[in-house]
């Protein structure tokens, strides 16, 4: 466990210039720049592809479309996310890994099936059942679960448990979800007019637009579990865990398309268990406060904080006349206010990871990093 005060005596608005660790909380390495870049040179890659087999007037028309779903989705991430916001490059980075390198992957080993099959001779080719099934859930789960792995293993300062891996894997599932309802929109279009593209649209766009993201919640989850525990080689083990369930309930989603009475499963199974993630997600952000607002009390006693500054950061409430004060002042210091209560959360979740023996030496740098940041966010809001 660290000292709460980096020196023997608290210094609540005077701290030395500690000096910024080489990877600190808020910053993105030059790993992370040239992950956002590659996946999104693969993102034009799979773009040009659609454009070359659906029409590049088709691609433009079913892209709109496809925002709409897109922007439920991440409207409710954004909502899930609210309470400690991760950082907009990683975020990036999920929703690109989503859209364009795991559709990518699908792609292919779609293509090398294809191609097996060819080479098999006889006439033969993939049972579509068998692919929607089987092949679809496992390629498409393992691809997207990847990224939400890699964000793990190389953001660990932004990934501190279950809610986090939800976000992540909800942004990556969005991503995917996103190129694939063009897929589907551009043929429907193609082979059944306005007709086929309005139904698709419904059952996709309206009925199901979190169907991708509460399959690869389970790996996000699982990940973020194994997160909230210490992270190492039992990573791996969650991984599988998790992977397990989005695989089993993508093949149960589709199988209830192709060989059941899809209506009455989604209203009797699938609203159920999308009203049973909403339960959890709100379970998850109570823990979320409560873990604030007892670090910030640990941080107070030491004399970084006030009673009322705790009660306005570790309380939606509190937030929200913190934010309304900062819109109403000459100028406004919103943007300051915000920074401030992110800050403060970032460092109430690297004390929780400290104190639960999650912590390492870049946790210690970070706290250092983040105290000093808060007292730099305090001059800024006073001006």
């Amino acid at each position: 466990m660290s000292s709460i005060t980096p020196s023997s005596q608290p210094q609540p608005t005077h701290l030395p210039a500690w000096p910024q660790p080489a990877s600190s909380r808020a910053g993105m390495g030059v790993g992370a720049i040239i992950g956002i870049v590659v996946a999104a040179v693969i993102g034009l890659v799979v773009a040009g592809y659609l454009g070359l087999a659906l029409g590049f007037s088709t691609l433009a028309v079913t892209a709109l479309l496809a925002l709409v779903p897109l922007t439920l989705v991440l409207l409710a991430i954004r909502w899930v996310d609210r309470w400690e916001p991760e950082p907009r490059w990683a975020l990036w980075f999920a929703f690109l890994w989503g859209a364009a390198v795991s559709v990518a992957i699908a792609l292919l080993v779609d293509l090398g099936v294809q191609l097996a099959f060819a080479f098999a001779g006889g006439g033969a080719s993939p049972d579509e059942a068998v692919q929607a099934v089987v092949q679809a859930p496992i390629v498409e789960e393992l691809a997207k679960g990847i990224g939400v792995l890699l964000i793990f293993m190389f953001s660990r300062s932004h990934f501190d448990g279950p809610v986090d891996g939800l976000v992540y894997a909800a942004t990556v599932a969005a991503g995917f979800a996103f190129t694939e309802n063009v897929l589907y929109f551009g043929s429907a279009l193609i082979e059944g007019g306005g007709a086929e593209l309005g139904m698709t649209f419904l059952i996709r766009g309206i009925f199901s637009p979190f169907a991708h993201v509460l399959f690869t919640a389970c790996t996000g989850l699982a990940i973020g579990i194994a997160a909230s525990r210490g992270g190492g080689p039992r990573v791996i083990g969650w991984f599988l865990i998790g992977l397990a369930g989005a695989v089993m309930l993508h093949a149960f989603w589709n199988g209830s398309l192709a060989f059941a009475d899809a209506f009455l499963l989604y209203f009797t199974v699938q609203v159920p268990i999308f009203v049973g993630a909403i339960l959890l997600v709100v379970f998850l952000r109570r823990h979320e406060i409560r873990v604030t607002r007892t670090h910030l009390a640990e941080y107070a006693a030491a004399g970084w904080f006030n009673a009322d500054e705790v009660a306005g950061l570790s309380t939606p409430r509190g937030r929200r006349a913190a934010v309304d004060w900062a819109k109403a002042q000459h100028p406004p210091r919103t943007a300051e206010v915000r920074r401030f209560i992110a800050d403060a959360t970032h460092l109430a979740f690297t004390r929780h990871a400290l104190v639960t023996g999650r912590g390492d030496v870049r946790r210690l740098d970070d706290e250092r990093v983040l105290l000093d940041a808060i007292t730099a966010d305090r001059r800024a809001i006073a001006g």
